[in-house]
């Protein structure tokens, strides 16, 4: 899959795991800002952009682990 310009970003979950989601950079909110995308993967692509867990706020904590 293309990552289409910084539109989409993987975040890595504390157990190692990867899940890609959709970045509105016009949203100002946390929350509103990532919406999950794609399954589960164990190894990203390599021109990816990584945001780890622990950047995030809760609200998108609990959908990651929800897949």
């Amino acid at each position: 899959m293309a990552l289409k310009h910084g539109k989409y970003v993987y975040i890595e979950r504390k157990d190692g795991y990867y899940i890609k989601a959709r970045v509105f950079k016009s949203k100002g909110d946390e929350a509103a800002k990532y919406i999950i995308v794609g399954p589960k993967l164990s190894k990203p692509p390599a021109s990816a952009t990584i945001v780890k867990e622990d950047q995030l706020t809760g609200n998108i904590k609990e959908k990651l682990y929800a897949i």
